[in-house]
């Protein structure tokens, strides 16, 4: 028993550093650098310097008008890409401060993580990596890859935003690791790429600040899906009842705030299963930590699983939840028809393109017309046709279909 007056240890001993952060965080002086060297700056680290690239780019402006489940025109208040990168980031942030690492670093691979997502969301994907298939096919992870590295037209001395070598670690292996041991993986196009420029460490895990975004991805979204949800009335809390976990929280949340209006209690219910997985996530982590006693970041890397995750029981608890939104949400017939003119909408563009590249804007235009040396050129068309569809929000991809199909659009 300690000493009266003496605080307690924390279970992880000796890992808070000088500067306030974990011995095992990333550190702004320690990163690894940029692609394309730069004077630092006078008035902020590198992690922060590659959030406010993110905020300021073309492609997470246009997030605004993407899809994460609803149309943007179905209603103003449902989530878009945008409000849910800005969700994720919130969380992530929140659970590296209570982690003691580096907080710009989490927030930047969680406002980033979709910058590469279609119109449409996954639906909008999916018919592009149909489309793609022959071409070396299409992914949203590795699209935002090659925005970040490429397509982003801001700087004189370089495509993309140049972000540091923690950010772009973290938007490649925010998952896992991207090469697995022992095995021969194809890589994304971006990627395959990239790695012959720098050394991502694709065979081992991110450091914490990633691994934290792309838990905080999961966390948003089923909580604010729940919001969507109850809002558009494709479900109620008596549905939601089928989940046993979130019913325990329902009925408390009755007792507490009998008589008030439902709206109050489907928020109350919602604020609640958040805290369920944030609460869970840091008790998990913790444990993982204190086993696998870290000295820095790359201890992280090295580990032989995620550190950052949620317990055993939270995982089948997430995965009861996740099934009743597919039932209940995403297979909703009236989100499934819309669904279904989306996918027509990108195979309709990409098509129309690739037979008729003069329909294209001249910038575009030029670009398909000088491939680069080494390039095939229909990969090459393909493949400026998959980024020009990919950068469309949904508005843009509505009305260029308007444009190329409607045969009294535009006409006297």
């Amino acid at each position: 028993m300690p000493a009266r007056g003496k605080p307690k240890q924390s279970k992880v001993v000796n890992v808070i550093a000088d500067d306030g952060l974990a011995i095992y965080a990333s550190r702004p002086a320690d990163s690894r650098g940029r692609l394309y060297p730069e004077v630092p700056s006078k008035t902020r680290g590198p992690f922060e310097r590659d959030r406010d690239r993110v905020i300021h780019s073309t492609a997470f402006r246009r997030l605004k008008f993407k899809t994460q489940v609803f149309v943007y025109s179905e209603g103003d208040e449902y989530r878009t890409r945008l409000s849910h990168s800005i969700e994720v980031a919130q969380v992530a942030r929140s659970l590296a401060r209570l982690l003691k690492v580096d907080e710009d670093l989490a927030e930047t691979c969680a406002l980033a993580h979709d910058l590469g997502h279609t119109p449409f969301a996954h639906v909008g994907e999916d018919a592009l990596k149909e489309c793609m298939e022959p071409f070396g096919g299409f992914d949203h992870n590795d699209q935002t890859l090659r925005i970040v590295t490429l397509l982003e037209k801001k700087y004189p001395h370089f495509d993309g935003l140049n972000l540091s070598w923690e950010s772009l670690e973290g938007l490649c292996k925010h998952n896992g690791p991207v090469i697995k041991k022992n095995k021969k993986v194809k890589l994304e196009i971006t990627l395959d790429a990239l790695k012959d420029e720098m050394d991502l460490m694709l065979g081992t895990y991110a450091g914490l600040e990633a691994q934290i975004a792309g838990l905080a991805d999961d966390i948003a979204y089923n909580s604010h899906d729940l919001d969507d949800g109850l809002a558009a009335g494709l479900f109620t809390l008596k549905n939601l009842e089928e989940v046993d976990w979130v019913k325990d929280i329902i009925v408390k949340k009755r007792k507490e705030f009998s008589g008030i209006d439902e709206k109050l209690i489907e928020q109350e219910v919602i604020r609640d299963v958040m805290g369920t997985y944030v609460h869970d996530v840091l008790t998990e982590t913790n444990r993982r930590l204190a086993a696998l006693k870290p000295t820095c970041a790359d201890d992280i890397r090295h580990a032989d699983g995620m550190t950052v995750a949620m317990s055993d029981d939270m995982k089948k608890r997430d995965k009861t939840l996740r099934g009743f939104l597919w039932a209940h949400f995403y297979r909703h017939h009236a989100v499934s028809r819309v669904r279904l003119k989306s996918f027509r909408i990108v195979q309709d563009l990409f098509s129309a393109f690739m037979k008729h590249r003069r329909c294209l804007p001249p910038q575009w235009l030029k670009q398909v017309e000088n491939p680069p040396k080494g390039w095939d050129p229909d990969t090459w068309k393909a493949r400026t046709i998959a980024d020009y569809i990919a950068s469309m929000t949904d508005r843009m991809a509505i009305l260029e279909h308007k444009e190329l199909f409607d045969v009294y659009q535009g006409t006297r």
